[in-house]
């Protein structure tokens, strides 16, 4: 197929498009910028916006298939950047071109905990993001919900191990753990969503479903802050539990400014971040890695 790809130049945009690749596809990358991040021998670029309707249709010809990456963890609503425009408008208008262009297959990332009464305007734009392509009416769609998501990211570009290290556990000289820490993540390595991904585009089995995708183990955060710091090479440090009732009027007036966190992920991260993606890794042959020091030995 001839894929067009939203996005493709993030942290698990690379791994998809490398992905197509392999699998013998034709793949277009839609950028903003004509010098934007390289991308491998044989990708095409079009210069576009997600968010400017009139540059879509061009870069829609010929396609056959959309894989929709675009998405943020954090909204600058100074700049225009919010979960809203980003998620919800920025899915509507792609859909659009790609149905004026003959499109018939769509894949959509989304998240896990995306519903319409969630915690935060994160999970609820991507909740309307994934409304609008089961809306569509596409020959053939798919949205997965990811968990959180790890592996060696390309320099400067966010996965959360990487940005825990930097952000709490090697600047800290003891480990604020939220609450009591035992809310539980499920995290899955990049090579496995990747391969979801580019394995539901002729998959008839993938069609009209919304997949869960999650590493094989459900894992506490005290358990996930002292996993990463084994990968990153850093000396366990105390953990000191820090009250949910103080924590919250505290990053509400300083959460990304001085605290490396914000109110909506403070949120989503008690909450927990598990489910039970076995389906899913059976469906697409998933190698299901583990969330442990070896495969964490990038954060080196």
């Amino acid at each position: 197929m001839r894929v067009f790809v939203t996005g493709g130049t993030g942290f698990v945009g690379r791994y998809i498009v490398d992905e197509l690749l392999q699998s013998g596809h034709e793949v277009r990358c839609l950028v903003r910028k004509p010098a934007a991040k390289q991308l491998p021998d044989g990708v095409e670029t079009v210069v576009g916006d997600v968010l400017e309707p009139s540059t879509l249709g061009p870069a829609l010809e010929g396609v056959h298939a959309v894989v929709h990456l675009v998405g943020i963890i954090e909204e600058r609503p100074a700049r225009g950047i919010t979960f809203d425009r980003l998620h919800r408008q920025a899915t509507e208008n792609v859909i659009e071109a790609a149905l004026s262009s003959g499109v018939s297959t769509w894949i959509q990332m989304s998240a896990n905990g995306a519903r319409k009464d969630g915690v935060s305007a994160y999970q609820t734009s991507k909740w309307q993001a994934e409304e609008a392509v089961r809306g569509a009416g596409f020959t053939h769609w798919t949205i997965f919900r990811p968990s959180l998501v790890f592996g060696r990211p390309a320099p400067g570009q966010p996965e959360f191990a990487t940005q825990l290290v930097s952000d709490l556990i090697k600047p800290f000289p003891v480990w604020p753990i939220f609450g009591d820490g035992r809310f539980a993540m499920q995290p899955i390595h990049v090579t496995d969503v990747a391969k979801a991904f580019v394995g539901a585009l002729d998959h008839e089995g993938a069609h009209g479903k919304t997949w869960c995708l999650s590493g094989p183990e459900a894992i506490s955060f005290k358990e996930i802050i002292q996993r990463i710091a084994a990968g990153a090479g850093v000396r366990q440090k105390p953990m000191i539990p820090q009250p949910l009732w103080l924590m919250r009027p505290v990053v509400a007036v300083l959460g990304g400014i001085l605290l490396p966190i914000s109110s909506d992920q403070l949120e989503m991260l008690v909450e927990g971040n598990t489910c039970d993606g076995s389906d899913a890794a059976a469906q697409f042959s998933l190698s299901m890695r583990p969330f442990n020091a070896d495969t964490l030995a990038y954060l080196r």
